[in-house]
């Protein structure tokens, strides 16, 4: 049994105001002590998403890291790893199209979404396949008081059905599998501004990804708000870009961030392994 790595200080150097930051100095395939997950958890809350180069992680040892900091969750349609059913296999190629070029944050179709996810690069195209990620706490600040105050006591739908559609993800031998996800998987209704259960800070809780619609409005009401909120996040002030490069590996609080995978690479292909840590239950404002 290895023992546990000896305290670390850790470097960040912040990548935006918004958000991002690269963290030196720490090998993440050794088994890190008590001091060194805390210094993680409070890195992760001050920069949203954390970035660590030349890493060696194979599939035990990301599950392991990630299991440090909650329970993990088994995805009910992405293909996992052999033995590892907790590390997702994201491989694609002009022979399977990416589904993750738009603004989302993970597994919201769920009652406890995801509090972090650990993102290990594994084949990277020769250019091209960069992710961006978004502080939709950043986002909701910069929002006027009156539409904040607007949003605060409002709730939506978040749907499996909206990102993985039958019409992909419900064919041929992937049928049972599809409908076992959705019968598993109903739609589920969250605050559309979440309360960060660590910070306290607010930020948007909703995403093009799995959010259907706003449940105290009309739908064209639903459709008007949701658009101005989606495009919102996405400004470039908000977010951070990263270039990935073999041994690169991303963790990010997901609780109140979106990520978008750029699918610039086609024909070359894509393989990321992620790991993701469930979560609590979204808990809105106070209004």
């Amino acid at each position: 049994m290895n023992a546990p790595a000896p305290e670390l200080h850790l470097s960040a150097k912040p990548l935006t105001p918004a958000i991002g930051a690269v963290i030196d100095d720490i090998d993440l395939s050794k088994p890190l002590n008590a001091a060194t997950i805390d210094s993680l958890r409070r890195a992760l809350l001050k920069y949203h998403v954390l970035f660590f180069e030349n890493q060696t992680l194979d599939p035990k040892t990301q599950r392991a890291l990630a299991a440090e900091f909650g329970k993990l969750h088994i995805h009910p349609i992405y293909p996992h790893v052999d033995d590892v059913p907790e590390i997702i296999i994201l491989d694609t190629s002009h022979n399977n199209l990416p589904d993750n070029d738009n603004w989302h944050t993970d597994v919201t179709f769920i009652e406890t979404p995801p509090l972090g996810a650990i993102l290990a690069a594994k084949t990277i195209p020769p250019s091209g396949g960069d992710t961006s990620w978004a502080s939709t706490i950043v986002a909701y600040e910069a929002l006027s008081a009156p539409f904040q105050k607007f949003l605060d006591g409002l709730t939506a739908v978040h749907n499996i059905e909206k990102s993985f559609p039958e019409s992909r993800w419900g064919q041929n031998e992937d049928r049972a599998k599809f409908e076992e996800a959705k019968r598993k998987n109903p739609p589920v209704v969250h605050p559309v501004v979440r309360v960060h259960p660590e910070s306290g800070r607010k930020g948007l809780f909703v995403n093009e990804g799995f959010t259907t619609r706003i449940v105290e409005l009309s739908a064209t009401e639903s459709d008007a708000v949701l658009r101005l909120l989606f495009k919102h996040v996405a400004k470039p002030e908000f977010t951070v870009r990263w270039k990935w490069k073999d041994g690169d590996v991303a963790f990010w609080d997901n609780r109140l961030t979106q990520h978008y995978a750029l699918a610039d690479y086609l024909p070359h292909r894509r393989i990321m392994h992620r790991a993701t840590v469930l979560g609590d239950k979204p808990v809105g404002p106070k209004v």
